[in-house]
Order: C-alpha cells, then structure tokens, then sequence
C-alpha cells in the first residue's frame, strides 16, 4: 500500500529557542501564519491528488506542534481527526521538541489520533546541544523517548550533522546512542547555513565551517549503515528542496544537493563493492562483472558514473559492467 503524507508547516510556532540554524519560514517555504482554513484547504488540495487505496497521514512539520497554545492544538488536531473519522485518512503525526513531552500531552495527542511522534534532537552531545542553543538536555531526549514508545507511539529522531562543535567521532556517537532509544524512524540532516540564522553571522565571520558535500555523504553513509544494521528506517537524508532551500536561493553555505540521499546510497554501494573487491582479490582483471538487481544500477553507477570511473581508476579495470540478467552474466564477479 502506498504511503503518502500531506504535510502542514507550521514555522518556528510553540518554540521560545532560537536555535543558530534555525529559521524555519525560510527552511519550509512555508512564510504566511497557518489559520484552520488553510490546514483545511491544504489537506483538500492534496486528497484530491491521491489515489485510492493510498495509507494518508496528515503530518505537522515545521514547529514545536506541543508547544503551541493549547487550544490552538486542539483546533489543528481536531480537523485532523475528522478526516481519520471520514475515512480518506489513517493518522496524524508531528514533531516537536523533547523538552515539550510530558503525560498530559502525551494524552490528548492519543485521543486525537495522533500515532507518530518525532522528536528534534539534532545530537546527544552535551557540547554541540550548548553550542547550537537548543534549551534542552540529553536528559529530556531519554525522558521523552521512553514515555512515547511506552504510551504506544512510533518513535522518530531527528537528528543533524555538522553542528558547530560536531566532530565524525560525536556525530557516530549519537547514532549509536539513539540507537538505544529504539526509534521506529530516523532522519538525518547536514546543517546548511541558511539566510537570517545566527549561524550565518558566525560563517561570514569566519567561526563556522561547514561539512563539505564530500563529508557529508561520507558521514551519512557510516550512520545509515548503523541505523539499518539496526533496523530502523532511516526515512530522510537532506531537507527537501523548495523555492528556498536550492542553489541560489537562502542556502548560503554547507552541503546542500538536491539528492543527497543518493549520493549516500551510491557511496555506500561503493564501500561494498570496494570490500568484495579486495576480500576476493579481484584486482588486477581487465573486466569486472557486477550483476545488480535492477533497482540498484543508478546508486552502484553513482551520477555521472562516478562509482564506475572511481573503480577503473583504484583498481585499473579497462571495463566495467552492470548486468541485472543472471543468464547474461553467468560468471560474474559482484553480486550486489
């Protein structure tokens, strides 16, 4: 069953902290406030581009949802809800921040059909939380974690890389950490400099640098590959290009690339392909046979064949192919 999510952004709303990445009107696209009419008129637009059969779930992004005035919760949720009591809709998710979870809210948001909830906790290292200006603890990740997966709910992390005061050896150290946390699901994101940010003043300023493209992916490779061989979903990599978030548009520096998540998935299918090569001494071949399935092809090609032109170089191979028909390619090399 397809699973499509109509998301609703509701920026920087229910949250006192100004995190030095954050300017969330910019990073949504989303730069008018959101009244009921409009959740109403977002969710309508998107029903009647879905077809039958699809699992639809209504999705607050953007702010702090459970740090919103109470009734204003309410409201959203309640017009949620009534599409899930109609029938078009299965359930609700959001997120929201860590220090903002505690039993009461945790209570209403169940009676409102929410059924995800994804925490913003960007890193679980004292110094890179203190450095960015988050206003919450380690303490309130562990807290609330467990008091979302104990009330019933899909646990989601949300997590960033290349904060200042991030190092690789902290950003796997929190993978490994909210591992123990048990999420159902995992996002990760490259920190951008984005227009009107306090981290922008620090980058013109010369006291941040962020990831290169290159370490980004190499990063993101190594913390998918702990979040999988754990099995949990690793659901996003990158924020989601808009109007804004884009090659000339407010992203003023840091790893930005419209597909990152391939880039990922391209260097990951390198590294195994790379440790097949050597295990079984597989150099010093003219031709290397690969047979893929079919799905696979693009990430072990790499864009613009950059897997492909990598190896020939590394390992000297004057050709290179990709078969995904075991009857072509009965003496193949890699099988992956």
């Amino acid at each position: 069953m397809k699973h499509v999510i109509i998301p609703i952004f509701i920026p920087h709303k229910g949250c006192p902290f100004d995190c030095i990445f954050c300017n969330q009107k910019k990073i949504s696209g989303q730069m008018d406030e959101v009244s009921e009419s409009s959740v109403r008129a977002v969710i309508e637009s998107h029903l009647n581009t879905i077809s039958r059969g699809s699992l639809i779930e209504i999705a607050f992004f953007g702010g702090s949802f459970t740090g919103i005035d109470r009734e204003e919760q309410i409201r959203y949720l309640e017009i949620a809800n009534e599409y899930i009591q109609n029938g078009p809709v299965g359930s609700i998710r959001l997120s929201t921040r860590p220090d903002y979870i505690d039993d009461d809210i945790l209570t209403y948001l169940k009676k409102y059909n929410v059924s995800v909830i994804e925490l913003g906790v960007q890193s679980l290292d004292r110094e890179v939380l203190e450095k960015s200006n988050r206003g919450h603890s380690i303490e309130d990740v562990l807290t609330s974690s467990k008091k979302i997966k104990d009330k019933g709910f899909s646990l989601g992390i949300q997590t960033m890389i290349g904060l200042p005061g991030d190092s690789f050896e902290k950003a796997v150290d929190t993978a490994k950490k909210v591992v123990e946390l048990a999420p159902d699901i995992v996002r990760i994101y490259p920190t951008l400099v984005v227009k009107g940010t306090y981290l922008e003043r620090l980058y013109n300023t010369g006291q941040y640098k962020p990831l290169s493209l290159e370490e980004a992916v190499d990063l993101c490779a190594v913390l998918m590959e702990i979040y999988e061989s754990n099995h949990i979903n690793v659901i996003r990599v990158g924020l989601q290009p808009t109007d804004n978030i884009c090659d000339g548009g407010d992203v003023v520096a840091g790893p930005f690339h419209p597909a990152i998540r391939q880039l990922v998935e391209s260097r990951r299918a390198l590294k195994d392909i790379e440790e097949i090569i050597v295990k079984n001494k597989l150099t010093g071949k003219k031709t290397l046979a690969i047979l893929a399935d079919k799905k696979d092809v693009s990430v072990i090609i790499g864009q613009k064949k950059s897997n492909i032109k990598y190896l020939k170089e590394r390992y000297n191979y004057e050709e290179i192919k990709v078969y995904t028909d075991s009857n072509k390619c009965e003496c193949y090399d890699v099988k992956y």
